[in-house]
């Protein structure tokens, strides 16, 4: 039975072996369960009962990444998407005074959307469409993006009202415990010694909870919450009340963050071909669709691929072995939600700063020396991280790829869906800058 799971998961072509997919996976649920904590809290403020919602995050995202694992193959754990949880509450819910029901109706109809794609093939052909230098740039960008994320976390970046940001106190025990930690997962790994991202956790979560620097509080939960949540959808509100525009945000700011955050895993991972192009991709689009309507039906806003499976990847993840595992331990936190805070800023913020700084490889890839593809890939770069948003930084980075051809007389007949693209993203920074 073994035997015949490890020739369906290609462990040997991958190089890979049981101990450390199950470390992997362990790994990546440890740097995404913060999301457990923060969905609902997000959420909660649609009205939205927060029992149901946590145990929708839970439910959503184990199943998602268990049929990423067991369809797709790949290492990518989905969850509801940060960014999009924030925009489904306070631009939908509150700005718009739309029902939670009826935004999750709209969720759904933005995944039915995302099939209907998918099963066309366009998602596919938009994938191709991009050139192969700004998936290079979204990888290396996305590194700064989860680096940044994990620099703020561990409180050695701070806001500043003067220059925006500035140098936190490396005397605050978290920071200098993030720091303590960054510095044992580095040795470890240059050491090759394998789990070294997830040693590394559990040690710093050891020395915080001796230190009395963790804190949490068990709260009731469970499946049987989800029934104030379950199948509350209004989809027929959702088209009655015109929110076609809402619609179309889910769909477009999700396609684009699953894009890039599939782009930076399958390179991190060195799963993508030297034709640039992602085996099984269909399978993959398909279960971040299935992912999403799940999610709607159970009572949360969209799921989307999780950057953070670059953590389990950089521990040396490479099947969807990592991603189930990763499923399995969201299934088990249904029932022990709040217990997941038990695991520190301190103890995570490192592993994304590690994990940001090794993705960072994909930058020579590009020819800097070319300023027609130098410039585009810049802005994609620098952009995810200064935007706090992957989406973003590829609108950019397409959108400028565009013009700098068009006026290059570089223009292309069959690279015209690269250009609809630059259209739609320009159309939606317009769309942005007016909301």
């Amino acid at each position: 039975m073994l035997n015949r799971l490890e020739n369906y998961f290609e462990f040997a072509r991958l190089g890979t072996n049981w101990r450390t997919e199950i470390l992997a996976g362990v790994t990546t649920f440890l740097t995404m369960a913060y999301i457990v904590l923060v969905n609902p809290a997000i959420l909660s403020a649609t009205g939205m009962p927060l029992a149901a919602i946590t145990a929708a995050t839970c439910l959503s995202a184990a199943f998602g990444s268990i049929l990423m694992g067991v369809v797709a193959r790949y290492p990518i754990a989905l969850a509801p998407g940060m960014g999009l949880n924030a925009y489904f509450t306070y631009a939908v819910c509150i700005r718009l005074h739309i029902p939670w029901q009826t935004a999750l109706g709209a969720v759904f109809l933005s995944g039915v959307l995302f099939l209907l794609l998918t099963a066309t093939g366009l998602r596919q052909r938009i994938l191709h469409a991009i050139p192969h230098e700004l998936y290079a740039a979204v990888a290396s960008g996305i590194g700064l993006f989860i680096a940044l994320i994990g620099f703020r976390n561990a409180g050695l970046v701070v806001g500043d009202p003067q220059t925006l940001v500035s140098l936190g106190s490396v005397r605050n025990p978290t920071t200098a415990l993030a720091l303590l930690g960054l510095l044992l997962m580095v040795a470890l790994e240059i050491r090759k010694v394998r789990g070294s991202i997830l040693i590394g956790v559990v040690t710093i979560t050891g020395v915080a909870w001796a230190m009395g620097l963790t804190h949490w509080a068990p709260a009731p939960g469970g499946f049987h919450s989800l029934a104030d949540t379950a199948f509350k959808l209004d989809i027929r509100g959702a088209l009655g009340k015109g929110l076609l525009e809402i619609i179309f945000v889910f769909f477009f700011v999700d396609l684009f963050d699953n894009l890039g955050t599939l782009v930076a895993v399958t390179k991190r991972a060195g799963l993508i071909e030297h034709d640039h192009t992602i085996p099984r991709l269909n399978r993959i689009l398909i279960t971040d669709a299935i992912a999403t309507l799940f999610g709607s039906l159970t009572g949360t806003s969209t799921v989307t691929s999780y950057v953070e499976s670059t953590a389990g990847v950089a521990a040396g993840g490479r099947s969807g072995v990592t991603a189930i595992v990763t499923g399995l331990l969201f299934l088990a936190a249904i029932g022990a939600a709040p217990f997941v805070g038990i695991v520190p800023a301190a103890a995570t913020a490192p592993a994304l700063i590690l994990v940001g700084s090794m993705m960072l490889a994909t930058i020579t890839e590009i020819p800097w020396h070319n300023p027609l593809v130098a410039v585009p890939a810049f802005l994609t770069l620098v952009m995810i991280p200064f935007t706090y948003s992957i989406a973003n930084g590829l609108g950019f980075g397409i959108i400028s790829w565009a013009v700098l051809h068009l006026v290059a007389g570089k223009f292309r007949r069959r690279e015209w869906l690269l250009y609809v693209l630059a259209a739609l993203f320009l159309a939606r920074f317009i769309y942005l800058g007016t909301s």
